[in-house]
């Protein structure tokens, strides 16, 4: 036995070990602590960190460049000085660091000026991952890293780190799996606080070219900052950080297009499941259109299983999550496109004769696992796999209502009305058979399907 034990305890060790050695070391970079290598000296002439900001919680460990409150902004003068850092790069005795510093950037020594033009001044607001690079030697010498929020960055046009604006050093993006890392405090770096492994954030490009950033006041949390790509402030446009934008209709977008009407609105996208491909077919959101948001607040949405296609109504219990089919929730993509960031336009709900009839699709994005049909008949559910164009009956329609009060209609099936609530939810309703239909004529006969429009395709 003891024996035995022994053999167990060794395989023990050595499985640890093979664990240990698959983990990813990544050095902290501390607001505020120069680097011992850097590119440029650290004596704060060349930028500056907001050595007092707190991480803030992650909505998710995987953001997109254009998730609007990202990163954070300043009033103060100089947190990066672009013309400062353009001066020591072009000067001719820093020629050997020029060459390095372009290369790693992926540019010729002669568009260095150029580059820097068309990068922005950020503060980091997330404790940040990413492959910074040291000047040893003639050469540069990248390592992982993790920032910590209130370093001052430069990021590009699809709102990656580019330059580490105290140091001059260049960025890249981390490139390995922030699940399987172990962050290494020292050399003057101690754990700060605020610190959480779970909060740590990968920055992904975004999906379009960035016109202008959204940033979130540092000073002032309930200020917004619209900040034009290659302005250093002076042409930054304030905001109400506050105010509220409606969550607009996102089924049968890709995931791509759902996430960049949702950053004009100023809201943030997300996943259950990470970042999906970009042209994955979105279902659902949670929460549903309509819903009232915060600048920077996340929506969580559900994607097709392969095969699906756009529009596909989401595969989950009708009576879970909030409801999709309030005609309060028309469709904010009808109109005009706006720039990133927040929108001070409101969507229009007061006229329900606008209402998509595929809103009336169940949200998948509700992480509910109640029961999906000890409450539910089996026919209340969408037919699975046909589109919702099925020709009207043959019966007469009466006169229909032109007032702005939907109509009401008899449900078809035999359970209580669908105003009462269900087991699992009591705010919601039966959805589907209940649903006022404004935009055509009611049916005479009990049961009978109003005419419907087919579904709507991507925005």
């Amino acid at each position: 036995m003891v024996r035995r034990l022994a053999v167990v305890l060794a395989a023990a060790v050595i499985l640890s070990g093979c664990t240990e050695q698959r983990l990813f070391a990544v050095k902290a970079v501390a607001a505020g602590v120069p680097s011992l290598a850097p590119f440029f000296e650290e004596d704060g002439s060349l930028g500056t960190d907001e050595t007092k900001l707190r991480p803030e919680q992650a909505h998710s460990g995987l953001q997109q460049g254009n998730t609007p409150g990202l990163y954070g902004g300043t009033q103060k003068p100089k947190v990066c000085d672009v013309d400062r850092l353009k001066d020591f790069l072009t000067d001719p005795r820093n020629r050997q660091k020029a060459r390095e510093w372009a290369r790693i950037v992926g540019i010729t020594p002669d568009r260095i000026e150029g580059y820097i033009d068309d990068l922005t001044p950020v503060l980091l607001r997330h404790d940040t991952l990413v492959k910074n690079h040291d000047y040893k030697k003639g050469k540069a010498v990248a390592f992982d890293a993790l920032l910590e929020a209130g370093i001052a960055v430069l990021v590009n046009d699809q709102g990656l780190p580019a330059v580490k604006c105290s140091c001059g050093n260049p960025l890249q993006s981390f490139d390995k799996d922030p699940e399987k890392i172990s962050v290494k405090f020292e050399d003057g770096n101690k754990k700060w606080d605020g610190y959480e492994k779970s909060d740590v954030v990968t920055v992904k490009p975004s999906p379009q070219p960035l016109e202008q950033i959204a940033l979130i006041d540092v000073d002032d949390p309930d200020q917004g900052i619209n900040r034009p790509v290659g302005s250093s402030g002076e042409n930054d446009e304030p905001f109400d950080a506050t105010k509220e934008h409606a969550v607009p209709r996102v089924a049968g977008m890709t995931f791509d297009q759902a996430s960049q009407r949702l950053s004009e609105l100023g809201l943030a996208a997300m996943s259950s499941d990470g970042l999906p491909s970009g042209d994955a077919a979105v279902t659902g959101s949670d929460p549903g259109p309509g819903t009232e948001l915060r600048f920077g607040e996340a929506v969580t949405l559900s994607v097709a299983d392969d095969g699906e296609e756009p529009g596909t109504p989401p595969k989950s219990d009708p009576s879970k999550g909030p409801r999709t089919d309030d005609p309060a929730s028309d469709d904010p993509t009808s109109g005009e496109p706006t720039t990133v960031g927040p929108t001070t336009d409101e969507p229009t709900t007061d006229d329900p004769s606008t209402s998509d009839p595929t809103t009336e699709d169940p949200d998948t994005g509700d992480p509910d696992t109640g029961d999906p049909s000890s409450s539910e008949p089996t026919t209340d559910r969408p037919t699975t796999g046909e589109p919702t164009t099925s020709e009207p009956t043959t019966a007469v329609p009466t006169t229909p209502t032109t007032s702005s009060t939907p109509p009401t209609v008899e449900p078809t099936s035999a359970e209580p009305t669908s105003a009462e609530p269900t087991s699992a939810d009591p705010t919601s309703v039966e959805p589907t058979r209940s649903e006022p239909v404004t935009s055509e004529p009611a049916s005479s006969e009990p049961g009978a399907p109003a005419s419907a429009e087919p579904a709507a395709g991507p925005a």
